[in-house]
């Protein structure tokens, strides 16, 4: 059984890459040449990955990025061949793995951050929708696919609509026509457009890093509980119920009391170590 620190070592997989560096856990798709194309080897050491990640108290944020020209083209097609030769059932367990990846990097614990360049496809554009924050570059395209191929976005339907919206969806997905960056960002599948995504994410990262790590997992909780937009009395309840067992919970003491003393509560200790070692970077000759 793979352990929480083990997500630290690249070397491990054969199609992701990880890394774990001042509280930021680095998941990279890591098949340049197939333009990070998915099969049922990438979706298992992406699931393995993020729950490795969630299980680490050393990972404060998880960083989902590409190597390459792409950001993912979707299905491999060696996959989609395997796929096209299996049985219901075969089909059903294949099609349950993709979801289950979907669902970790949604409901991961953590915040969550992915940098786009190039084309996202298919699945790929369901990864973006799962994340907290994405910012893409502005050449970066998007495209549900799959009706072309005779599919249907069907695992990544839940998390494609709930940021475009019903209505974008509907459109989308029956035209199978390719958007741009901008309209991405229209969509809100996107946050930012940026050249530099690094560049771009770094004050945010910074933010995140430095916001208490109960706090944020707890803001992740609330809205994925009320997701549906109702509010009775047992929404009523839910809220009361959170916020007073923050107050007095040990992280939400701690914020208070940091705020009353005007002092850094203690989680930022290693968001102030991720300031300086980035001062240092930028301060080296030649650093851009």
């Amino acid at each position: 059984m793979e352990t929480p620190m083990e997500a630290k070592h690249p070397g491990q997989y054969q199609h992701i890459l990880t890394s774990l560096e001042l509280g930021v856990g680095t998941l990279s798709l890591n098949r340049p040449a197939l333009h990070n194309a998915f099969d049922e080897v990438m979706i298992a050491e992406m699931t393995q990955a993020i729950q490795a990640f969630a299980a680490n108290p050393d990972c404060q944020l998880l960083l989902l990025r590409a190597e390459g020209k792409n950001f993912s083209a979707g299905a491999d097609l060696n996959w989609m061949r395997k796929q096209a030769k299996m049985d219901f059932e075969q089909n059903l367990d294949d099609a349950k793995a993709l979801a289950g990846l979907m669902q970790a990097l949604d409901r991961f614990p953590k915040p969550t951050l992915a940098l786009v360049q190039g084309a996202a496809f298919g699945g790929a554009l369901g990864l973006i929708c799962c994340c907290d924050i994405a910012i893409a570059t502005p050449k970066a395209s998007f495209c549900l696919s799959e009706v072309k191929l005779g599919l249907i976005p069907a695992v990544i339907s839940p998390y494609v609509i709930r940021a475009m919206g019903q209505r974008a969806s509907r459109r989308y997905m029956l035209t199978a026509e390719r958007f741009d960056a901008a309209k991405a960002a229209e969509l809100q599948v996107i946050h930012e457009i940026h050249e530099d995504v690094d560049a771009a994410a770094a004050p945010i990262m910074a933010a995140l890093l430095a916001n208490s790590p109960q706090g944020m997992a707890w803001v992740k909780t609330l809205l994925q509980r009320q997701e549906d937009g109702v509010i009775d009395a047992a929404t009523l309840a839910y809220t009361s119920e959170r916020i007073a067992r923050i107050r007095v919970s040990e992280e939400g003491q701690e914020g208070l009391n940091a705020f009353f003393d005007k002092r850094p509560p203690a989680w930022t200790a290693l968001s102030q170590k991720a300031a300086k070692a980035q001062a240092k970077t930028d301060d080296t000759p030649g650093a851009q």
